[in-house]
């Protein structure tokens, strides 16, 4: 699965690089996106001196070496092994995080995302995008929101903190429109934990209450799955 989402990254990139000076792509972190993102940085012919960089979303109050935050994880599996030509840090522990929203929305507007990387949470979430706090008519593309009680579990099940008490409250995401805006998705969503909410994805009527399901609107999203985040849809 990761192999052929990379694949299909990475080859987007390179149409898109052959007629444009650079190419903004939002990458997404989280267990479901290492494989794919580690098959990434090994295809050669990824014209990442083009690629301007961001990512989706941001704890706050997490410093940047915490072995949780974001910045971390894309250094460590992204940004340190490929050259790009920028990457855009959304500061989750900066002191003002209303003003860290609004640059970092600007920066988006000044060079619009033509790619985007991403999974979906167990409990159906685009970003940190919750059922809660989901809006699919948001006027803002980056804010702080607050995370459910199944967000901050899955992120103990993945293994990024070892109790619910230690992960944060809030985070700093991209908003479910400003996700939509993104002309091609390109999501890898793997394992066992993610079968329900694959199936509910694809079948549940459109609503806040799976945010994914927006997903359906867009005209250019696609889907990657393993047997076992398949398995549920299989058996229907």
């Amino acid at each position: 699965m990761g192999a052929a989402a990379a694949s299909h990254a990475a080859r987007r990139i390179q149409e898109l690089a052959e007629t444009r000076d650079s190419v903004a792509v939002v990458f997404a972190t989280g267990a479901s996106q290492l494989e794919t993102l580690r098959a990434l940085v090994r295809i050669g012919t990824v014209p990442w001196p083009k690629v301007v960089g961001f990512h989706l979303d941001e704890y706050q109050g997490i410093e940047p070496d915490h072995p949780a935050a974001f910045r971390r994880y894309l250094r460590y599996e992204l940004t340190s092994h490929v050259p790009f030509r920028e990457f855009h840090w959304l500061q989750g522990n900066a002191e003002n995080p209303e003003m860290v929203c609004r640059e970092y929305a600007a920066a988006l507007h000044g060079n619009p995302p033509l790619l985007c990387l991403l999974g979906i949470g167990e409990n159906g979430h685009l970003a940190f995008n919750d059922p809660a706090e989901a809006d699919f008519a948001d006027p803002f593309d980056v804010k702080v929101v607050g995370l459910d009680r199944e967000c901050r579990q899955q992120q103990v099940n993945e293994g990024w903190f070892s109790e619910l008490n230690e992960v944060p409250a809030s985070a700093l995401t991209l908003t479910v429109p400003a996700i939509l805006q993104i002309p091609e998705l390109i999501l890898s969503v793997p394992g066992p934990r993610k079968a329900a909410i694959v199936a509910r994805t694809l079948s549940e009527e459109v609503s806040t209450a799976c945010p994914a399901t927006i997903l359906r609107r867009h005209p250019n999203a696609h889907l990657y799955l393993d047997s076992e985040s398949a398995r549920v849809i299989k058996a229907q």
